[in-house]
């Protein structure tokens, strides 16, 4: 049980951060180590946030593994290669025998000789991957940072979209009426820039650009935008950075709190159970210092934490 005295670390900074739910997308190499971890909080070994898990995301064949290899090495990949539509339900059925919640995909990724993301499955292709996953509950989520990758998993059906940097209000107004549900990741953006050396007060590269200019245009689109930040690119109980984010790219303050709560809890299929406070739903309450609607900075100031009726957290 390694994966879990590694992952009680993380899971108990984010519960102390105030989050109860978490969606992981991907082990990334791990194989199916989020499963363990996920049944080790659920027993209580260890504290941690409930978790919905996607085991290993699935990748187009030939499009998404480690680079400048000898060309005749297998290396081994952290997500699951599959094509056609025989390998794909087969794939997708075997994650949710293994413990998938939901399924994750890579609908585009940075491949071809200009090494920009472009999409790899087609839209018949994330069509198999939805109703294979849907006819066993399992939700279908993407990761996509080109339009026409995300206009390929909208198409197709996915339940969200991660990322979307370079989406416009085209391709937002199509995931609108497709109920396809946008997380942004700006806090993933963010930090990828600071490790490559940007500063904040200085000029913003331009993948920051360009994700901010995109997400003005979701906040324009009307599209449903749910709180999701990629962590583990940045550390684990520093979630609250995406909700600054949020509010400082354009979303008012109460609408950044619902993305993370009511909102968050409609897209999971969760709202029975999760993400408000009255009666039948189980009891998760944070209590902060400062009043979050007005200052979003207040909620890295948490002094309470109850998940599920049990305190986890008190002053």
């Amino acid at each position: 049980m390694p994966c879990v005295f590694v992952g009680r670390r993380t899971t108990r900074a984010t519960l102390q951060a105030g989050f109860t739910t978490l969606r992981d997308l991907g082990t990334e190499g791990a194989g199916y180590a989020d499963v363990g971890l996920k049944q080790a909080i659920e027993q209580k070994i260890i504290p941690g946030p409930r978790l919905i898990v996607t085991t290993r995301a699935i990748v187009a064949t030939g499009s998404y593994a480690p680079r400048g290899f000898a060309p005749e090495m297998r290396i081994p990949q952290g997500a699951e290669e599959a094509s056609g539509v025989e390998e794909l339900t087969r794939v997708v059925r075997d994650q949710i025998r293994k413990g998938a919640d939901w399924v994750k995909i890579y609908a585009d990724v940075p491949w071809g000789p200009d090494g920009r993301a472009r999409p790899t499955f087609s839209v018949e292709e994330i069509k198999v991957i939805v109703a294979t996953a849907n006819a066993a509950g399992c939700p279908v989520c993407a990761h996509a940072m080109s339009k026409e990758g995300m206009r390929r998993a909208t198409l197709g059906g996915v339940a969200t979209i991660e990322h979307g940097d370079e989406g416009d209000i085209e391709v937002f107004r199509l995931m609108a009426p497709h109920n396809v549900a946008f997380c942004p990741t700006l806090a993933a953006t963010e930090a990828v820039s600071r490790y490559a050396g940007w500063r904040p007060g200085t000029a913003e590269p331009a993948r920051m650009k360009t994700h901010r200019s995109s997400f003005k245009e979701a906040l324009e689109s009307g599209v449903v935008i749910a709180n999701g930040s990629d962590v583990g690119v940045f550390p684990h109980g520093d979630e609250a950075r995406e909700l600054e984010l949020l509010v400082e790219y354009g979303m008012k303050p109460a609408a950044a709190l619902r993305t993370a709560t009511s909102v968050a809890a409609k897209v999971l299929r969760m709202e029975e159970k999760i993400g408000s406070v009255k009666a039948g739903l189980l009891a998760d309450l944070v209590a902060v210092e400062g009043d979050p609607v007005k200052e979003i900075k207040s909620l890295r100031k948490v002094r309470f934490v109850m998940k599920g009726g049990e305190v986890v957290r008190r002053p």
